[in-house]
């Protein structure tokens, strides 16, 4: 049992007249303490009530020492009680030790939109002191700490899997590998990742892992489709969105972005735009329809304002490499005409689909951009996870973006040897 708990209970047992929670004769001491907007808020919803009894003290040690089994730190979350503290300031402490790691199980220890530029999928957001003051009263404290992280079965497999991991570097007696420490810290991070998420997706989504390159399409919460995609590479990272997609758009032109068009195109003269058909349009360079494109003869339309979406490509053989951060930050997806299909049909509109994409002949002028809207957009999440769980096995891949460092240092876990991978463009597509 950790030292600080038993340290702090029996400092409280001596303090302590009565094991019942006190009435309102300690409002002005809690409001003085309660000065975290959680605890004021837990404190107002029960009337200026203390809080916190010797059983309901002991259910929260058992939960707090838990948190291991999520890759968190029970230390993180002890009761920081000052020497002579009053009984209203240390029942404030333990509310705000319950609260900050209720939070951490129900929402993260991190607040993700901190740690990257673009962060946009929702987050969880309880009502964690209206949940506490329920658990409290009803005696279930335990019940009530052991719901709030995910109970979706990859969250247990990478659980047990950074449990493992932990049982084995403490085996090593301080001689463990760093390829060990290096795995559990991965694991951490990535439980981590999955706490950020809302416990109950959209059931019919697609969610594109962007560490692993991988989409898998979901259908009434059952996977209905999974297949390799090629994602930003360092420097243009594929952002963590949650974004509706609306439409297909079959045979699609593409609007160089400015970025590309100065640095890539423009220098190559008007020649190599001749033969990859592009031209200026209101000073923009414009790639028509066809093969060639470099989004293929599919896009998959996106509502955000980072003009980023899925799409075909030219560049197949990109699809076979186990390196697969390789664009300017969109998604290309493999056998997109494939997808597409597969999309319209479950969508119902394959009729139209076939129609937009039909054409005369196979000359590259008689390419025709058509628009086929989606009857019900289809949820997209662009998730960045460098520990995934497939068919039951725990997979741990490469941090290519290098954006573990952040979310461990969060988590109070030292730094780690591995970088991002280093850009390698092949193509100007996006």
């Amino acid at each position: 049992m950790k030292l600080w708990m038993t340290a702090a209970l029996l400092a409280l047992a001596a303090c302590t007249v009565t094991n019942t929670p006190q009435a309102n004769q300690d409002e002005a001491g809690l409001r003085a303490a309660a000065k975290d907007a959680r605890v004021l808020r837990f404190y107002e919803a029960r009337e200026w009530r203390t809080a916190w009894t010797d059983e309901q003290r002991a259910a929260l040690e058992s939960a707090i020492g838990g948190a291991e089994q999520h890759g968190l730190d029970p230390d993180m979350f002890a009761p920081r009680i000052a020497n002579g503290a009053d009984p209203a300031a240390r029942d404030a402490a333990f509310s705000l030790a319950a609260l900050g790691y209720a939070e951490a199980l129900a929402r993260g220890r991190a607040d993700p939109a901190r740690l990257r530029d673009v962060y946009e999928i929702p987050r969880p957001n309880p009502d964690l002191a209206a949940g506490l003051n329920r658990a409290l009263d009803g005696g279930d404290l335990a019940e009530w700490f052991g719901g709030l992280a995910p109970q979706d079965e990859e969250y247990r497999l990478l659980s047990a899997a950074y449990t493992e991991t932990r049982q084995q570097i403490a085996a090593a007696q301080g001689r463990a590998s760093a390829g060990l420490s290096d795995r559990a810290r991965t694991l951490a991070v990535n439980l981590e990742r999955r706490r950020w998420l809302e416990r109950e997706p959209p059931a019919t989504r697609i969610d594109v892992d962007t560490g692993a390159a991988v989409l898998s399409y979901y259908r009434d919460n059952q996977l209905a489709n999974r297949r390799a995609v090629v994602v930003g590479q360092a420097g243009t990272e594929t952002p963590s969105l949650a974004s509706p997609m609306t439409r297909l758009v079959a045979n699609p032109t593409w609007t160089v972005p400015r970025s590309i068009q100065q640095r890539e195109i423009a220098p190559k003269g008007a020649a190599y735009m001749a033969r990859n058909n592009m031209e200026m349009r209101d000073g923009q360079i414009v790639q028509g329809s066809g093969p060639r494109n470099s989004l293929g003869l599919v896009k998959f339309d996106m509502e955000n304002t980072h003009a980023i979406y899925l799409h075909d490509t030219p560049a197949k053989g990109l699809f076979g490499s186990d390196e697969r951060h390789r664009s300017h930050g969109c998604v290309r997806v493999s056998d997109a005409l494939g997808f597409a299909r597969m999309l319209a049909e479950h969508a119902g509109i394959l009729d139209q689909w076939e129609r937009a994409r039909r054409r005369d002949d196979d000359e590259e002028e008689e390419y025709e951009q058509a628009f086929v809207p989606l009857p019900t957009p289809i949820p997209v999440r662009l998730l960045y996870h460098t520990a995934r769980v497939e068919d039951g096995r725990v997979i741990i891949v490469e941090d290519a973006y290098g954006w573990d460092d952040a979310v461990a240092q969060a988590l109070g876990l030292p730094a780690s040897p591995r970088r991002a991978a280093r850009a390698r463009l092949e193509d100007i597509g996006p």
